[in-house]
């Protein structure tokens, strides 16, 4: 059984149907004009007194042929032409509409040479048409208005359907930008979610566990570690109400309106931005040792969230893989920005997650590169460098 795309899809493509509306409506535009050339011309031969059969004959072949002037437009000007010349001889139309229409269209639809090339016949014809008659100047004047005015008409259609399509052309790949810059938005912020969640949650159930035994060896320290997982999580509410903001319009309140001290300092520290990856590094949990070579300078708001995601994804890793809590964080400002991080561990896990596969698109999407890898001396490397400007 042979199906349809329509039939099979079960949807009707709306661009087909107003296609298909349009070459309706061409078709019955260009039949009623061809009817009415053929009426303007031929009519006048029949009424009040017919004129001979050869000349009627004449009329019909300068006006019928106007039907498929979209098809062969040179064709049928040649031939309406020959035959509205040979016809004024004997007898003069008030327009020649049927010459007339067959230029417009020439210069309508057809191709940038053969319009040039159509311009002298159309002079050379029209001249003949007018100098073996023995017309006067008045006429001369009226015929070259006339058919000056058809070919400039044409013309104005064809750069007006130029321009229509230009607009439509334009629209779509607007349309396609915004449709790839919600793609991206979506990819993003599917990247965000993860490494708040991973890293947030990760570190707050690490905290948790070591709760109660340091509540049993060291309340003291038990204090500590509780905060630690109190402000872990207003941090991870700060950060998922800053992504969350960004699905919803303006008008729907997306705005930050914190209520408690807790979340406004949760906010604060984990921003994705590089003044804030010291604070990222005391709550990872980790023993991480940090170190800077070069000048800092002023880097792309999206360089600095990309750093600070990659850095929070590979402390999440260590933690969640490497069976070890010593780290190494190195920044490197040079002619590019570097960024290590380095353990001493057992190497990557075996899970089939996103984090790496999210870093490598976070670097990427600033013109940066990714490589993560096992490390000289064992352990695993990730090493992000952003190129500045």
């Amino acid at each position: 059984m042979i199906t349809s795309e329509s039939e099979g899809s079960g949807r009707i493509n709306p661009d087909n149907g107003r296609m298909f509306a349009a070459g309706r409506i061409g078709r019955a535009v260009d039949g009623a004009l061809a009817l009415g050339v053929v009426l303007a011309t031929v009519g006048p031969l029949l009424l009040p007194d017919p004129k001979p059969w050869w000349i009627i004959g004449l009329g019909l072949l300068a006006s019928v042929p106007v039907w498929w002037r979209r098809q062969a437009p040179m064709v049928v000007a040649a031939v309406v032409g020959a035959a509205m010349s040979v016809m004024v001889t004997w007898e003069k139309p008030f327009l020649p509409f049927g010459p007339l229409l067959a230029v417009y269209t020439i210069a309508d639809v057809s191709h940038t040479w053969k319009r040039l090339a159509a311009i002298p016949l159309i002079v050379a014809t029209v001249g003949v048409s007018l100098v073996l008659p023995g017309e006067n100047d008045e006429t001369f004047r009226l015929m070259g208005t006339a058919f000056v005015a058809a070919y400039a008409l044409g013309t104005s259609a064809r750069a007006s359907r130029s321009r229509t399509a230009e607009l439509a052309e334009r629209a779509r790949r607007r349309e396609q930008e915004h449709i790839a810059a919600a793609a991206e938005e979506r990819t993003r912020i599917a990247r965000d979610m993860h490494d708040i969640v991973t890293h947030s949650v990760g570190l707050m159930v690490v905290q948790a566990e070591a709760g109660p035994v340091v509540v049993r060896s060291d309340p003291d320290r038990a204090e500590a570690v509780f905060d630690a997982i109190a402000d872990t999580g207003r941090g991870a509410l700060a950060e998922l109400r800053g992504v969350l903001a960004a699905l919803r319009s303006p008008g729907e309140g997306g705005g930050p309106s914190w209520g408690r001290a807790g979340e406004r300092l949760g906010e604060s520290l984990f921003q994705p931005r590089l003044a804030n990856l010291p604070a990222l590094v005391e709550h990872s949990g980790l023993d991480v040792v940090s170190t800077t070579v070069g000048i800092p300078r002023p880097v792309p708001e999206s360089v600095e969230a990309a750093v600070y995601r990659i850095v929070q994804e590979a402390l999440t890793n260590v933690r969640k893989h490497a069976g070890t809590r010593a780290v190494r964080l190195t920044l490197t400002w040079l002619e590019s920005l570097t960024v290590e991080i380095a353990d001493d561990g057992r190497g990557p896990g075996q899970g089939g997650g996103y984090g790496l596969a999210g870093m490598r698109e976070r670097a990427a999407a600033c013109g940066g590169t990714l490589r993560a890898e096992s490390g000289q001396n064992g352990g695993f490397l990730v090493k992000a460098e952003f190129p500045l400007e």
